[in-house]
């Protein structure tokens, strides 16, 4: 019986590449039928929880260089070490963002809205993508009744302006959390915002909640059903009011994480790093360890919004740290 090992295989993949190449060969040579196409496919995916069902509508993902802080409390040779253990390129570091949708059967409910297709216009753009995809799912954003928003983060609450300056949900109404909303709005708040990405979060924050979108504003509290089966959950930390959600219909349940953690395979893995834009460092990893203890005391299914689409599954402890795990892919809803 012949032995499979690893020379063999490379043996044989090289003997194979010869072949090809060979002008006594008698493989034919390969001929492209089309020219390749250079784009992906529209991005959505579907599944039920109880009645509802669920469409992850992903406003894509952009990359940039790994930033020496990205982590503030681990150093970027560690920082590295994690994504080579995970399979992702060193130095790199690519966000992916994936909102969802609820259909409760009577109620078009859009969670969080992605950059925008402002974003989406820009030159080489591979985010922002939320809108395009939406269509593609066969949803019309005049139909979504109501906008929940978790936090001000520009991935997250953008997405509400058109590209026009419009609403991009015109019939909808748009719910935020109430203690998000008062601490962006707060002038004193904004006035000791640090230079850079703090000042620059409250001028876009104001830019975005004015106008018309101002006007369609409702603030929920923590604790409370805010849509249909859609309960709002404290998770402070990533930001004062950042929120999750528990979706339930009949005896299913489902956990949206929002900005728990960002990557999974940095932030999951060691939950005691503090990524740079958690604005309360420390509130935000001691939120991070209650939710991931409650999720697995649970079992409970949880949609990420940071993880690669669509960032369905389940969290697991693994040793002294915790890993998530993908739902496997369904063909049928």
């Amino acid at each position: 019986m012949a032995k499979f090992t690893r020379r063999t295989m490379l043996a044989g993949t090289a003997a194979a590449a010869a072949a090809a190449v060979s002008p006594r060969s008698i493989v034919a040579p390969a001929r492209a039928a089309a020219p390749p196409s250079g784009k992906q496919a529209p991005g959505f995916y579907r599944y039920k929880v109880g009645i509802y069902e669920i469409t992850v509508v992903t406003d894509g993902a952009r990359s940039f260089p790994l930033p020496d802080t990205f982590v503030n409390n681990a150093k970027k040779d560690e920082v590295n070490a994690a994504l080579e253990a995970a399979h992702l390129p060193k130095d790199t570091m690519t966000l992916v963002f994936n909102p969802i949708v609820i259909n409760t059967g009577s109620k078009l409910i859009a969670i969080d809205t992605g950059y925008g297709p402002a974003e989406a216009a820009k030159p080489n753009s591979t985010h922002g993508q939320y809108q395009q995809n939406l269509a593609a799912a066969g949803i019309d954003a005049k139909a979504i009744d109501t906008v929940i928003i978790s936090h001000y983060h520009q991935d997250h609450v953008d997405g509400v302006v058109g590209v026009d300056g419009n609403p991009a949900f015109p019939n909808a109404e748009i719910l935020v959390p109430a203690v998000e909303h008062k601490f962006w709005m707060d002038d004193g708040e904004m006035s000791r915002a640090s230079p850079g990405r703090m000042e620059g979060l409250f001028k876009n924050n104001r830019r975005v909640m004015s106008g018309v979108i101002l006007k369609r504003v409702a603030t929920y509290e923590w604790g409370k059903e805010v849509a249909p089966g859609i309960t709002a959950v404290s998770t402070p930390g990533h930001t004062p009011g950042h929120t999750s959600y528990v979706i339930a219909s009949g005896s299913a349940r489902l956990f949206v994480f929002s900005d728990v953690t960002n990557r999974p395979e940095l932030f999951v893995r060691n939950p005691g790093w503090h990524a740079f834009f958690d604005q309360i460092p420390d509130m935000a990893e001691q939120t991070r360890r209650k939710v991931l203890d409650m999720l697995i005391a649970d079992k409970m299914l949880v949609q990420t919004f940071h993880a690669p689409f669509p960032a369905l599954g389940h969290m697991e402890k693994d040793g002294q740290s915790y890993r998530f795990v993908h739902a496997p892919w369904s063909p049928a809803v």
